[in-house]
């Protein structure tokens, strides 16, 4: 296979470029880029305002996108790594700032999301046109929500409605590989409430996944296999979903919200023990919220999240792996002097897993109580805020996480903020009891961060660079000496990250531009290797413009070789792409859309003998009135 360089590093330089050019120019009627993020301390906080690295994504920046998936809209952001397997609707697992890939909280709408079996949420399941906003923390997050918060926490808010009256919208969409698509939503909403709906369907022939070949002499190896003179197919994918929600406030101190989020769909690929699966994703809870004042609220919500797959070989049964999250939490804001807010709150969580094998079935439970407490203080120019949580795991046992951050604004638009946290993560059920491949001995992962981030903006524009240093003591890592996962004692990551946006007259401008340092640090013959599936270098430039009725956009991403093993013998090429999008608003409320992705057709991988989709084209038409 090719690999081709001269694509990133001229993303690298476009986006590098861009940064200093966003700092030297401002326009009048430039828009502010701040906006309110909630998952970051868990209340209500603009972007500038916070001491954590954010980022949010909302519904305009999604449809302007042309990204085809969710993996795809992350793709080649600052700290981000997408390793998937062969197009849409494949397994897709995200790596943020280094760490593992089952070291990201994922939430939807306020509920914890995630197989407990795999450690791992299904983002590939998630549609785009279900999603309203999605905020990107990076940092450790456990002093606030407990396990899996290491390298930080990605909240997905699905589609709502704003005001009064009826609204709605459809969208149709057809390209590359058979694909189509199809959705739409209507919400009635009144002085007081609302309820509101959307369905969407997806589906692709898709693209032949796996390029290795299973040969006695050289094992293709990666879950890919492939034998000589078959499953040489495209692999498809269906997606059906659906979102449903209510909202209530009988009076000013009082709201009630529920919520439910559900995607059933069947996806192909190559394999010799299952090569299709039905699965179903759902995402249910609710919300009791009292104000009686200014200073005081008081927060119930509940969750249930499902994640089931059934697994077949042709038409024959395999297995299926069926898991549920609960999960409860009751959290108090207390202002208890002007730019002083106390938080208080008990959380708790419950795993189940029911997996259903001809061989290696198992059952598993386990759950997780805790308590939080978190100051956030103002003091003119400076801001503070102190995180302290303990965890009473049911298997582990007790887990104290805390987190500290200042900030302080100085000179004309500079902001200078610092900040130190702990982290945990418990093994997955998989890495525990799976027959075959698990080790029952497993200790949880336990890290400690530090963080250092300069931001100078102004009026519609700004600059970041957020330096940080992870250590990681027992990370979980596959153990090929012993055919089942182990502890590596020590790894340590370090990483370097420089962001910059703004509005300039009808362009928008987002370059992003990441290094990453991440190795074993234990003693023996792999100290000072480089942790898989972690590139080096990565840079992503977006630049989209409006003129009069139409839109156009660039997207450029980049991302430096890789390796696909803790050993470091199975390299994985660096890449470049460029997507191009046009849009016409040829009438009110109606917008027709084009998408080329991969522009120059590059062949790669993002995961060893899995194919990436060459040239694709996407054409929409979309109904919205503002």
């Amino acid at each position: 296979m090719s690999h081709h360089k001269s694509p990133l590093r001229g993303a690298l330089l476009a986006a590098a470029i861009a940064t200093p050019a966003v700092a030297a120019a401002q326009s009048d009627d430039a828009k502010p880029l701040d906006s309110v993020v909630v998952t970051a301390t868990r209340t209500a906080t603009t972007v500038d305002a916070s001491l954590a690295a954010v980022e949010v994504i909302d519904r305009s920046q999604i449809e302007a996108s042309g990204a085809l998936s969710l993996p795809d809209l992350l793709r080649g952001r600052a700290g981000i790594s997408i390793i998937n397997q062969g197009g849409m609707g494949k397994l897709s697992t995200l790596f943020l700032r280094g760490t593992e890939s089952d070291h990201t909280l994922f939430l939807v709408d306020g509920v914890r999301i995630g197989s407990p079996t795999s450690g791992l949420a299904a983002l590939q399941d998630i549609p785009l046109d279900q999603i309203e906003r999605i905020e990107i923390v990076r940092g450790p997050r456990s002093s606030l929500y407990g396990a899996d918060a290491i390298g930080g926490v990605i909240q997905i808010f699905t589609r709502r409605a704003t005001g009064s009256g009826t609204s709605g919208h459809v969208r149709l969409a057809a390209g590359s590989h058979g694909r189509a698509e199809a959705s739409a939503g209507v919400d009635l909403r009144g002085a007081r409430g609302g309820i509101g709906v959307d369905i969407a369907h997806q589906e692709t022939r898709g693209i032949n996944a796996c390029s290795g070949y299973m040969d006695p002499l050289t094992f293709a190896g990666a879950g890919c296999f492939i034998i000589p003179g078959t499953h040489l197919d495209r692999d498809g994918y269906r997606n059906d979903s659906a979102t449903v929600r209510a909202d209530y406030s009988p009076n000013d101190a009082w709201r009630f919200d529920a919520r439910l989020f559900r995607a059933t769909g069947h996806n192909d690929y190559d394999g010799d023990y299952s090569d299709n699966s039905d699965i179903a994703q759902e995402v249910v809870g609710g919300s009791v919220r009292w104000t009686p004042s200014a200073r005081t609220q008081l927060k119930l919500t509940v969750g249930r999240n499902i994640d089931d797959s059934s697994n077949y070989i042709g038409t024959v049964f395999s297995n299926r792996f069926r898991t549920t999250r609960d999960s409860a939490s009751l959290q108090g804001d207390f202002t208890v002097a002007t730019g002083h807010v106390l938080t208080a709150g008990l959380d708790w969580l419950h795993d189940r897993a029911n997996v259903v094998d001809p061989w290696s079935p198992f059952t598993a439970t386990r759950s997780n109580r805790a308590g939080f407490l978190q100051y956030q203080g103002n003091f003119g120019v400076q801001d503070l805020q102190l995180a302290l949580r303990h965890d009473n795991n049911g298997q582990f046992g007790g887990k104290t996480t805390g987190g500290i951050a200042w900030g302080l604004d100085f000179a004309d638009g500079w902001r200078l903020t610092a900040s130190y946290g702990t982290a945990f993560k418990a093994p997955s059920f998989n890495e525990l009891y799976y027959p075959g491949f698990s080790n029952p001995l497993l200790h949880p992962e336990a890290s400690r961060s530090g963080e250092l981030s300069l931001a100078y903006g102004g009026t519609g524009w700004k600059v970041q660079a957020n330096a940080y240093d992870t250590r990681v003591r027992d990370l979980i890592a596959w153990d090929a000496a012993l055919g089942a996962p182990g502890n590596v004692e020590s790894a340590r990551i370090r990483g370097l990250e420089l962001t910059a946006n703004a509005r300039l007259g009808q362009w928008t401008v987002n370059g992003q531009i990441g290094w990453l340092d991440a190795r074993n640090r234990s003693a023996g013959f792999m100290h000072g290797l480089r942790l898989a599936r972690r590139p080096q270098h990565s840079a992503r430039l977006d630049l989209d413009r409006d003129i009069g009725d139409w839109s156009v956009g660039l997207t450029a991403i980049g991302e430096g070789a890789r390796w696909d093993d803790v050993t470091n013998t199975l390299r994985v090429g660096g890449y470049g792409t460029l997507d191009a999008r046009v849009g016409w608003r040829f009438a009110h409320g109606w917008t027709l859309q084009a998408n080329v992705n991969n522009l120059f057709d590059r062949r790669y991988e993002t995961s060893a003998w899995y194919n990436q989709p060459g040239r694709e084209f996407l054409v929409s038409l979309r109904w919205q009135p503002q």
